[in-house]
């Protein structure tokens, strides 16, 4: 297993960044909150989890090994694969799950694309014992705060959530007022469950 990939920053995209390792590029699948915190040509170091299939090699990345452990407890669930898992973290940190599950709130598992009410009692009564109690506040999954470019960075969310282009196109534009009614900069993560609240009320 790869439990970690450390070095330079070679490339960034919606969902994934490549991270140089002894001259070889690992491509390595991210939720926005961790890609928020990485940059083009400087240093990183992601934990990793490597998903295995049939015909594919995958390799996932965290900010901190909470988020990677989270991910693979998640997967211990029936019906929950590495993209659901990776949807949830997207959505959700992973304390904020822990705070979900502990006090069987549906409303913010149904928050995630993918899972409707039977899916989240479901989750509920399967991780009930698995993920542990919450640690801390448990802040929003993507709490970093951007002094540029929110449209953008909340666009290619909704695009790595699964979201088509002009769901995307109309949750950013639902959330402007509230992000440039904001005291600073506007927090990419405020937005994003705000932005999923809106789809969730138009399907």
């Amino acid at each position: 297993m790869i439990a970690f990939v450390s070095g330079q920053v070679a490339a960034l995209a919606p969902d994934s960044a490549v991270v140089e390792v002894g001259g070889i590029g690992f491509a390595v699948q991210c939720t926005p909150n961790t890609l928020s915190g990485l940059r083009a040509g400087r240093e990183a170091r992601l934990a990793t989890s490597l998903v295995v299939r049939e015909d594919s090699l995958t390799l996932y990345g965290f900010a901190d090994e909470d988020e990677r452990q989270t991910f693979e407890l998640l997967q211990t669930a029936s019906g929950v694969g590495p993209r659901l898992a990776q949807a949830m973290l997207a959505v959700h940190s992973p304390d904020a799950l822990r705070r979900a599950v502990a006090t069987a709130d549906e409303k913010s598992l149904m928050a995630v694309p993918g899972i409707g009410k039977k899916g989240a009692q479901k989750l509920l009564l399967e991780l009930k014992d698995r993920l542990g109690e919450p640690l801390g506040t448990g802040g929003p999954a993507i709490g970093t705060s951007v002094t540029a470019g929110w449209r953008d960075q909340l666009h290619a969310a909704l695009i790595g959530l699964g979201y088509a282009t002009r769901e995307a196109d109309e949750a950013v534009a639902a959330v402007a007022p509230q992000a440039e009614a904001a005291e600073g900069a506007p927090q990419v993560g405020h937005l994003l469950k705000a932005a999923l609240q809106t789809l969730n009320r138009a399907r």
